[in-house]
C-alpha cells in the first residue's frame, strides 16, 4: 500500500469518527454541556491562532518541549555511545539505568517542583529525563547491531577504535537514533503538557487547558489539545520522512518499504 493510500484510508478514518460523534451528540446520545459537538471544536481550534493567550502559551509549550529534546539528545547520544563502546561500563551501571527508566516520568514533576525553583528548567528537566531513555536504549542497542565483519576490516587496515567508530559504528548506528528521537519527541510533548498541568505557569499549553476548563470551556479545553495532537503528529512525520530521505539505504537493506 502506498502512503498516499495509507494517508486517504487514514483520513477518511477519521471523518468517519468525527461524523459519527457529531452524529451522537446532536442526537442526545451523548450529553453536549460535558461532550461539545466536533463541528464546535474544530470551529474554536481554527479561531485559537487569532488568540494572543494562546499563541503565547503554545510558544512557550513548544520551546519547552524542543529545548527539553535537543538536551535529551546532546545526554544521551554520547552516553549511549560510551555504553555501548565499553560493554564493562554498561554492565556496571545496566542495573542503575533499569531502575531509573520503568519510573513514571509524570510522577517526578511533583518532586521537580521542589528541587527545582526555576519554573522553565523544572519543566525542562522533567522533559529531559522522560525523553533521554528511548535515545539512550537505542543508541546502545544499534552499536550492538553493527556489522562486526566491517569493524575487523577497518582494524585490519590499521584503523584505530576512534576511527572505527566515527567510520562504521557510528553511520550505521544512526538510523537508530533517529527513531529513539522520533519516539522521544512524543514522549517529551506530553511531559511538557503535564507539567504545565500539574505546576501550572505564566502560559503554556497546559495552562491554556486548565483556565478553559475554570470557565466550564470544554470546547476550548479540546481544542487546544487538538492543536497538541497536530504538533505531534507533524513532528513525527517530519522526522519520517527525514529519516526515509537520509537513511534510505537502511531501508532498503532492512527490507522496509518506503
Amino acid at each position: 500500500m502506498t502512503i498516499g493510500a495509507r494517508t486517504l484510508r487514514g483520513a477518511v478514518g477519521v471523518a468517519g469518527f468525527l461524523a459519527a460523534a457529531e452524529a451522537a451528540i446532536r442526537t442526545g446520545l451523548l450529553d453536549a454541556r460535558l461532550l461539545p459537538p466536533p463541528s464546535v471544536v474544530l470551529r474554536e481550534a481554527a479561531l485559537l491562532p487569532a488568540d494572543p493567550v494562546f499563541t503565547a502559551g503554545l510558544t512557550g509549550t513548544v520551546s519547552r518541549w524542543l529545548g527539553g529534546l535537543a538536551l535529551a539528545i546532546a545526554l544521551a547520544v554520547p552516553l549511549g555511545v560510551l555504553l555501548g563502546s565499553l560493554p564493562g561500563v554498561e554492565r556496571a551501571t545496566r542495573p542503575l539505568l533499569e531502575f531509573l527508566r520503568p519510573i513514571p516520568s509524570v510522577a517526578l514533576i511533583p518532586l521537580a517542583i521542589l528541587l527545582v525553583p526555576d519554573d522553565f528548567l523544572m519543566k525542562v528537566s522533567v522533559i529531559v529525563y522522560a525523553s533521554l531513555w528511548p535515545i539512550l536504549i537505542n543508541t546502545v542497542y544499534g552499536l550492538r547491531e553493527v556489522d562486526p565483519l566491517a569493524k575487523d576490516s577497518l582494524r585490519a587496515f590499521g584503523f584505530g577504535r576512534a576511527s572505527v567508530l566515527l567510520r562504521v559504528s557510528l553511520p550505521s548506528t544512526a538510523p537508530f537514533i533517529v527513531t529513539g528521537v522520533r519516539l522521544s519527541a512524543g514522549i517529551a510533548l506530553v511531559l511538557a503538557v503535564s507539567a504545565e498541568l500539574l505546576a501550572g505557569g505564566a502560559e503554556g499549553l497546559g495552562v491554556f487547558v486548565i483556565r478553559a476548563g475554570s470557565g466550564n470551556r470544554t470546547d476550548l479545553m479540546l481544542a487546544a489539545v487538538l492543536w497538541a495532537g497536530l504538533g505531534g503528529m507533524a513532528c513525527n512525520a517530519a522526522l519520517v520522512a527525514a529519516e526515509r530521505r537520509v537513511f534510505r539505504w537502511h531501508h532498503l537493506r532492512s527490507g522496509v518499504a518506503s
